[in-house]
């Protein structure tokens, strides 16, 4: 089979599976330089937002998911992604990981599947059916997070009610904060854009449960909407709340977010809170579940466009 980053095109289909990852605010933080048979994950510190994430969580855990979906890329051209987190510590910080690709031989059903959904995946701010997504997919999602290193949390109905109304405080403490709203601004616009989140994206707002839909400023055009009644939450955690795990728990996120495409359950994103604790720069206690990095919310939603994308040839950094 043939080497995927020997030709321009390979590389472009390399990059462009990378690149439709998820990441905070669609900032797409992320650069790729290509040096034989390897190909190294850089951060993009210019994407970077310095007041929603100072300690660069956020930003990490979005380049980890560019990083899965380049590991099944490189799966389904024949060969074995062996990565290697942060591999120069002492070096180029903004070196996340480096992927060695060996031959190995054809990618397993599943891996088709998850590289299949690649392009299908949106984030989903719309409101969701109220039917439940059923125990053995959400059993499903969770052994997903698991072979990443990380730990899906299902929350109950009254946990998921608690959360919620963190979500509500956290989103009101960050609407009084004039920096943070600056940033958000910057990244929500309208216009002809490939990154960024345009407002066909953000989601109507919500009658009653104001936590379900992110206030993004930008949603006064559309008229309030009801949303489910009874909302599926989902915690992402990891063991400890280091550099290498948020790059474990972006991984985590794209693999559970690929599967639930593949089951046709939607995902949106509810982490004012963990804004909240990074701006203050706060350590979450030690839990037996681990430290959160996400707040997932689950369930039916109707199609929604995909946010927009940099071209491929704008991710690519260095020399072959």
């Amino acid at each position: 089979m043939a080497f995927p980053a020997d030709t321009e095109l390979g590389v472009r289909w390399l990059l462009t599976a990378a690149g439709q990852a998820p990441s905070v605010h669609n900032t797409q933080p992320w650069r790729f330089r290509i040096t034989g048979r390897s190909i190294e994950l850089l951060a993009d510190p210019d994407r970077r937002l310095r007041r929603i994430d100072p300690r660069g969580r956020s930003m990490r855990v979005s380049c980890g998911a560019a990083l899965f979906n380049l590991r099944i890329a490189v799966r389904v051209a024949g060969f074995r992604p062996l990565t290697r987190l942060l591999p120069d510590p002492s070096g180029e910080q903004r070196l996340l990981a480096a992927v060695h690709m060996s031959d190995f031989g054809p990618a397993t059903p599943a891996e088709q599947v998850l590289y299949a959904n690649i392009d299908k995946r949106r984030t989903n701010r719309e409101p969701f059916e109220d039917r439940r997504v059923p125990p053995w997919v959400l059993a499903d999602l969770r052994i997903a997070a698991s072979r990443e290193g990380a730990n899906l949390v299902l929350l109950g109905e009254r946990r998921s009610a608690d959360l919620l109304d963190y979500v509500v405080m956290a989103e009101e403490k960050l609407a009084e904060d004039h920096d943070y709203q600056a940033e958000l601004r910057a990244w929500t616009m309208s216009g002809a854009h490939s990154d960024g989140l345009p407002s066909y994206v953000m989601g109507p707002r919500a009658i009653g449960d104001a936590a379900l839909a992110r206030d993004f400023g930008a949603q006064s055009h559309r008229p309030a909407e009801r949303f489910e009644r009874r909302p599926q939450i989902a915690v992402l955690t990891t063991p400890e709340d280091r550099p290498a795990d948020w790059l474990r728990a972006g991984q985590a996120l794209q693999r559970v977010l690929l599967l639930a495409s593949a089951h046709g359950v939607s995902a949106s994103f509810l982490n004012q809170p963990l804004d909240l604790r990074d701006m203050r720069h706060r350590l979450d206690p030690r839990h037996r579940r681990g430290h959160p990095q996400m707040i997932i919310r689950l369930g039916y939603g109707p199609p929604v466009p995909r946010a927009p994308r940099r071209p491929s040839a704008e991710l690519r950094t260095g020399a072959v």
